[in-house]
């Protein structure tokens, strides 16, 4: 007698996923980022232009505004915070002027009122706006930014098309990865190669999240771009792997509407991404801090199942898809997509494509609305889903 087993595509997804994961023997443990870091960056709002009160005053401002209280944790310094080496001792020298009282003042600073300091460096000699790297000088500055307080390290990768330099970069990361767990400090370690030399293979073992995409861009484009790279990529991410890091959020940078920036959150919080805001947290309209604050869309990101998001359906000539991504609960989140530049469609969820009965209810809660829909079986639709717009649902299957 033979008996069969039907399972659906997001049912075998979760089960590969769970198998790869109890197979991965060769991952960081270092004791940080269980779930996807969170925090806030210097680099996509201010670029070049930082200092001692710039840092400062978005840290207060992410204390006072609450956000605090979702799970952002770190402040980080991002380039163009470093002038050059000590002549004597070869330690990186901060910019006296932007921060006359050294980057441990900001540090101790953070600690006190309960955050954490992250910093930038290159795997290069020089950074991409031509300041010291971290080249030759792992153990150094590993060693520099341990006594600094430091709890999150960003690692860049000078071009050697733009620089004439030779490295490899599994090699240099893999040096500076084993340089700052040979502090015994607890310091997130984020790789930054944009996905090339296929990151996802081998940083896990190394690194506690790795960019898998060109730098973002507050446009809608671009934002579709870095969601297209990370299709192939599910597998490569997760609890006691790391994470795919897709960039820090353009939400509140005012290039995009109030729509395109709620999708690109949904999304960063679907695919499991790192959240580390990228705005001005001194001057935020409401909607940015609503956004920025979605507690059921951060619930979905800090999901300790740690499943990224995958595509289930998509209808080319209309431009909608449909992102599954199962929850530790039992449940699934689920995001219906308009990718449509003009239309303002209906999106009807087939609950078949979550391995469910036809016949079997299921509750089904608007995520950002944070409102329980009804119950429904066989499928659901969405109506009016907005040009750029999205709709995250929760699925509950019911008894």
């Amino acid at each position: 007698m033979s008996c069969e087993v039907w399972l659906s595509p997001v049912q075998q997804q979760t089960i590969i996923f769970i198998l790869i994961q109890l197979e991965s023997c060769i991952a960081l443990n270092n004791g940080v980022a269980p779930t996807p870091g969170m925090g806030w960056s210097t680099w996509n709002r201010y670029g070049c232009n930082i200092n001692e009160s710039v840092i400062i005053d978005n840290a207060n401002a992410m204390i006072k505004s609450g956000l605090v209280n979702y799970g952002y944790e770190y402040i980080n310094i991002d380039d163009c915070w470093a002038v050059g080496r000590n002549e004597s001792t070869n330690e990186l020298i901060a910019d006296p002027v932007a921060f006359p009282n050294g980057i441990k003042y900001i540090a101790d600073y953070l600690h006190s009122v309960g955050l954490k300091m992250g910093i930038y460096t290159d795997a290069s000699p020089i950074t991409w706006q031509k300041r010291p790297g971290s080249f030759g000088f792992e153990q150094l500055d590993a060693d520099t930014f341990a006594s600094w307080g430091i709890d999150y390290v960003k690692e860049d990768w000078m071009k050697q098309s733009f620089y004439n330099w030779t490295g490899d970069p599994i090699a240099l990361y893999t040096k500076m990865s084993d340089c700052l767990n040979a502090t015994g400090r607890d310091i997130y370690f984020a790789v930054c190669e944009w996905g090339i030399d296929n990151v996802q293979t081998w940083a896990p073992a190394i690194a506690n999240s790795w960019r898998t995409a060109p730098d973002i861009k507050d446009e809608w484009t671009r934002i579709m771009e870095i969601l297209d790279l990370q299709l192939p990529l599910t597998n490569a991410s997760g609890v006691g792997s790391g994470w795919n890091d897709m960039d820090s959020l353009e939400v509140g940078n005012g290039n995009m509407s109030t729509i395109e920036y709620t999708t690109h959150f949904s999304i960063w919080c679907m695919m499991a991404s790192p959240l580390i805001m990228g705005n001005d947290l001194t001057n935020m309209d409401d909607d940015t801090l609503a956004i920025l604050s979605a507690t059921e869309m951060i619930e979905v990101n800090q999901d300790t199942l740690g499943i990224q998001a995958y595509r289930v359906y998509q209808n080319t000539s209309e431009s909608t898809e449909i992102y599954v991504r199962p929850l530790d609960d039992g449940t699934h989140a689920v995001m219906l997509l308009n990718r449509n530049d003009n239309d303002t469609l209906n999106i009807e969820l087939d609950l078949g494509l979550l391995g469910l009965p036809t016949t079997l209810n299921c509750l089904i809660r608007d995520i950002w609305k944070q409102q329980d829909l009804g119950v429904y079986s066989g499928s659901y639709i969405s109506d009016n889903v907005p040009p750029h717009g999205c709709v995250v649902l929760k699925v509950v299957w019911m008894d």
